[in-house]
């Protein structure tokens, strides 16, 4: 599990529109232009998350340090519609639930394209600006229907969320490799979606991996996320029933004083190295090629997506929290006060992996997560964390139930995810502190375009 490294990047133009068109005119406060309020909500709201994998890449450039208004969190919106899923390069948001869902028994390919266009069409109105609500219904009003959206179905609402707006709702679907068996689609399986290996330091709950479908749903505005979640398990009623659920969340925008790279359950400022979309090499290391790739064995219905790896990873917080901080701090490479990296410096100076501190020791151990996690320790080999913290209630051995939804965006897991894992599998002194408890591969598509529902590329080509 890598560290999640945060991002000072822009956020994407496939993803988010220009701040202009996010945002109502009269919605910014004296002497500050709407691309300013904007830019600087989006990275007060993208406070990176931990180990292994954390939030932040995508995330707008803050331009003033001033504290954002929570009353702006509403009205920003993240268009559904575009060559790339939202909920991937975007700052990671307040709320967040992951979902699994398996097909019911009889359900075909022509069920499952029925439940992606709902899906698809319900997401659409959801996140379509100037709703009264993120239902669309247009508040106590009724109005809904921007952009041929139209409201929801009776049947899928429940006026939880007529109050807000969108507050920058994101809803992000993917495939497992057990749905191409169950819906006849073996034949255009990715290649790229094949079983992850095994890892030494693994304790599984099968029943809470895998999955034929995959829902990812962030929000700024818990009520704006569990409204939409409650609409997808209505909507597909009949077709697809939740196998997993895990509910995770962020800082809130407008927490802090000013823009800052978040702290994970740990206490630890991380989030500082993401990939960020000015990176040269970003869409080749992110995002499947126009075509498709034959070197990742993934198809042309696969291109403008990702290959999302999923994992539930629980940090043993009492057995951390009996460390001094600097034992913390050795551990993970970073000072605990200001995030800056043990070789010196501040929060982003690159690291110095070959500096020498006055006793001739390593200033950055050998088995530090940030050595054993750096590109350069594996190859080059990089991935998006873009995750959530989870909090469970206390386990029955007494401990927080508590950790990290890490979720890791790569065009190939092979190339990515796999082989940094592999080396903290066996080196990094963080692991004795974590415990992967539950974990997936899923194909996330390119996005789709009006009147289009995602997957269409791969359930009608």
């Amino acid at each position: 599990m890598k560290s999640a490294e945060s991002a000072e990047s822009a956020e994407s133009a496939e993803s988010v529109r220009p701040a202009e068109s996010v945002r109502p005119a009269d919605a910014a406060p004296a002497g500050l232009s709407r691309r300013r309020l904007l830019g600087t909500a989006g990275a007060a709201g993208a406070a990176g998350l931990v180990v292994g994998g954390g939030a932040g890449a995508g995330v707008a450039r803050a331009v003033r340090d001033e504290p954002v208004a929570l009353s702006t969190v509403g009205s920003a919106y993240v268009p559904f519609e575009g060559a790339r899923q939202a909920g991937i390069v975007g700052p990671a948001q307040a709320v967040g639930h992951l979902v699994a869902f398996d097909l019911a028994p009889g359900a075909d390919r022509k069920a499952a394209a029925a439940l992606l266009r709902r899906w698809s069409d319900a997401v659409r109105t959801m996140t379509r600006p100037g709703a009264g609500g993120a239902g669309g219904a247009g508040g106590a009003g009724g109005t809904g229907g921007a952009s041929g959206a139209g409201v929801l179905p009776a049947s899928y609402d429940d006026q939880v969320a007529y109050d807000a707006g969108p507050s920058s709702l994101t809803v992000t679907f993917g495939f497992g490799r057990s749905f191409f068996g169950r819906t006849g689609l073996t034949g255009r399986l990715p290649g790229a979606l094949a079983p992850l290996p095994d890892f030494a330091g693994d304790a599984l709950d099968p029943k809470r991996s895998n999955g034929d479908l995959w829902v990812q749903i962030g929000a700024d505005d818990a009520l704006v996320a569990f409204h939409a979640l409650r609409v997808l398990q209505k909507a597909a009623r009949d077709t697809a029933a939740v196998r997993w659920q895990m509910n995770g969340f962020n800082r809130t925008p407008g927490a802090t004083a000013h823009p800052m790279t978040g702290r994970n359950l740990m206490g630890q400022i991380d989030g500082t190295n993401n990939p960020k979309p000015t990176d040269a090499d970003f869409d080749q290391r992110i995002f499947v090629p126009a075509g498709g790739s034959a070197d990742s064995g993934s198809p042309a219905w696969m291109a403008g997506g990702s290959y999302a790896v999923v994992r539930r990873i629980r940090m043993l917080l009492d057995s951390w929290d009996h460390l001094s901080v600097a034992r913390q701090e050795k551990v993970i490479g970073r000072r605990k006060p200001d995030g800056a990296p043990l070789s010196g410096g501040s929060e982003t100076t690159p690291v110095d992996l070959a500096k020498v501190g006055a006793d001739g020791a390593l200033a950055v151990a050998g088995d530090a997560h940030i050595r054993v996690a750096a590109p350069a320790s594996n190859g080059g080999a990089a991935m998006l964390r873009r995750a959530f913290s989870y909090h469970d209630g206390i386990g029955t051995d007494g401990t927080p139930d508590a950790g990290l939804l890490f979720v890791a965006w790569q065009a190939d897991p092979l190339k990515g995810f796999v082989p940094v894992q592999r080396k903290l599998d066996g080196g990094d002194g963080l692991s004795r502190f974590l415990r992967h408890e539950a974990s997936g591969l899923f194909a996330v598509p390119g996005g789709c375009g009006p009147g289009e529902y995602v997957g269409q590329r791969l359930l009608e080509g």
